[in-house]
């Protein structure tokens, strides 16, 4: 009798442990679903500030910012530097263009 006693007290608090562990590891992970035909799971990233860092030294930085947050917001990804390294976030990131045919994309 107590041996059964010890072995569902050990299978409960090993469940107990589990659920906990793994509520941890969802509360770091903010993943974002993409609606249409590609849906799938792409990490959180915060376009504001990798946005204000990019367009910190350009001669228009809200003109900057604004097209940044939107090619943010479309690719998930802002490339590293002030300039430059474009293609380090992909297709998406350097094929966007404005309606005048220019890179939209800071």
């Amino acid at each position: 009798m107590e041996l059964r006693f010890t072995l569902l007290l050990l299978v409960f608090f090993f469940c107990t442990a589990q659920v906990s562990s793994e509520t941890k590891i969802e509360e770091h992970q903010v993943p974002q679903v993409v609606q249409g035909p590609n849906r799938r799971l792409l990490p959180f990233v915060d376009c504001g500030g990798l946005c204000k860092v990019r367009c910190s030294l350009h001669s228009r930085q809200n003109v900057c910012a604004r097209a940044c947050r939107t090619c943010c917001a479309r690719c998930k990804c802002v490339p590293p530097g002030t300039a430059g390294n474009r293609e380090m976030c992909g297709r998406c990131y350097t094929d966007m263009r404005t309606h005048g045919n220019k890179p939209k994309c800071p």
